[in-house]
């Protein structure tokens, strides 16, 4: 089969597009069949070498690359029931693997596999497992009651885009930061108040909610500048592994990295079906053309994400 792998991380330009033998599944583990896999920003920075410089991986020859997928069972090890021919869609999140889901064929956990939303085709379905667990797993962490605000920055990205849908789904008051251009997109979303990028956004957010929010998602990874438009005492979610804000003015800080977790990815994928959350592609791209993908994600500013086909 074909994979994306990462060798001389040195950034999009270096990823290599390889043949190699097609894996097997062990025990508890599903190998899919690939369909669409997206490109996040965690691939640009595992293929520029930035996840071993922070020390989140050890040193290896080879890095796969892809974290989410879309497509269906093609083997199965013992101990799985899943049929082969299902349509589902897993996460692959463990930085150190030689092959992951940007190839032809990936094995996962079958704890890190559900089954895909109906009536959605793979390149939509492929956007939601990474995106959506990170933005549901930073709202646990926030645990904000029904009626609270939360501030999403980055709202019309990815994951942004997935935290104003869950968080609306929760009964909380959205405020979305994001281009002025985007607010027509946050408010179909499901953002109740937009302040533009650009903006000085704690004295924006104060405008609108005195005293400060209860709650942020940090999806534009802002930082101090957002950590500011929260009240004393409210919570603060940090999206990646790098220190976030001090936890001044008791502000509990939170720093959410995801993980896989095969049944509150069934519980997400019930709430695409039932439309209350949509899915998130910006684009797509056969998997010959991953370097111009990747260098679309190092580029940012998406509004979604793109997706590999093989």
């Amino acid at each position: 089969m074909r994979a994306l792998v990462a060798r001389r991380l040195d950034g999009p330009d270096a990823i290599e597009l390889m043949e190699t033998p097609v894996p097997e599944p062990g025990p508890g583990q599903v190998r899919i069949a690939v369909a669409a896999a997206t490109v996040n920003p965690v691939d640009v920075a595992t293929a520029g070498g930035a996840l071993q410089r922070l020390g989140l991986t050890a040193a290896r020859e080879q890095y796969g690359l892809g974290w989410d997928v879309a497509g269906t069972v093609a083997a199965v090890g013992p101990g799985v029931d899943l049929p082969v021919g299902s349509p589902v869609i897993g996460l692959s999140d463990l930085i150190g693997r030689p092959l992951k889901t940007h190839a032809e064929q990936v094995v996962l956990d079958s704890t890190a596999v559900a089954p895909a939303p109906r009536d959605v085709d793979p390149v939509a379905a492929s956007t939601i497992p990474l995106n959506a667990l990170t933005a549901d797993q930073a709202l646990d962490a926030l645990a904000l009651p029904a009626g609270a605000t939360l501030l999403v920055t980055g709202a019309a990205g990815a994951v942004g885009g997935y935290a104003v849908q869950l968080a609306r789904h929760r009964g909380l008051d959205v405020v979305a930061a994001a281009a002025a251009a985007d607010e027509g997109i946050v408010r179909e979303l499901g953002a109740q108040h937009v302040v533009p990028r650009g903006a000085d956004l704690p004295t924006a957010v104060r405008e609108l909610v005195p005293g400060g929010v209860d709650g942020v998602v940090d999806a534009a990874l802002v930082g101090v500048g957002a950590q500011e438009a929260v009240r004393n005492g409210g919570a603060f979610a940090h999206l990646v592994a790098t220190p976030g804000p001090a936890p001044l003015r008791a502000i509990r800080v939170h720093t959410v990295l995801i993980s896989a977790d095969g049944d509150r990815l069934r519980r997400i994928v019930g709430l695409v079906e039932a439309g209350v959350v949509g899915t998130r592609v910006a684009g797509v791209h056969a998997i010959e053309e991953a370097v111009t993908a990747y260098r679309k994600v190092a580029a940012g500013r998406l509004r979604g994400r793109l997706v590999l086909t093989p």
